[in-house]
């Protein structure tokens, strides 16, 4: 049906909203089935680069599966990068960081943690509290090599800080040890 409605939009005027929203949901369909390729070919054709980026925009909007949010945040920051807010690409980045951390933890546990990927940062912390710390580790990998040279709201430093605290914490203890004498 949306192929059909594709073509029916070449041979007839179709309102520029409309054809947002039927590209929209053309495109958030196949994400959702899990066909990257005719997704990307998808966007592909369209032609006028406004109504690309407001698809993929708004796509990203609608918070797709986890899947589908890593392949729209790539996509934007690969082909809209200059055309995007400051505040926009760094909130972009950051989901497509978040969403890549994601993708290295068990995949079962994902859910648990989807909420948090575009916050990649709290989500590090919320590992960390949850003392899940052979997933810390991986994660802290993947954030170091995905930060290099990246700007989105966060640093190295700032990772660095928040398993320094963590660290301080977890070594911090509430009593204290009474000696014991024979």
């Amino acid at each position: 049906d949306y192929e059909l409605c594709e073509e029916w939009g070449h041979l007839y005027p179709v309102p520029r909203e409309d054809l947002i929203n039927l590209h929209r949901e053309h495109l958030l369909h196949l994400l959702e089935m899990g066909d990257m390729e005719k997704a990307l070919q998808l966007l592909q054709r369209i032609e006028d680069p406004g109504i690309c980026l407001a698809i993929s925009e708004q796509s990203l909007d609608q918070h797709p599966n986890l899947a589908a949010s890593h392949f729209l945040a790539d996509y934007l920051t690969a082909h809209f990068y200059a055309s995007l807010t400051t505040a926009r690409r760094n909130e972009i980045q950051a989901l497509y960081i978040g969403s890549k951390v994601l993708l290295t933890l068990p995949e079962l546990s994902r859910v648990n943690y989807f909420h948090l990927s575009s916050r990649p940062l709290l989500m590090l912390e919320q590992l960390l509290m949850n003392m899940k710390v052979d997933w810390v580790a991986v994660a802290v990998q993947t954030l170091h090599q995905l930060l290099a040279g990246q700007e989105i709201g966060f640093t190295v430093e700032d990772i660095d800080n928040l398993l320094s605290k963590y660290a301080e914490k977890a070594l911090n203890f509430p009593f204290t040890l009474k000696e014991k004498r024979s």
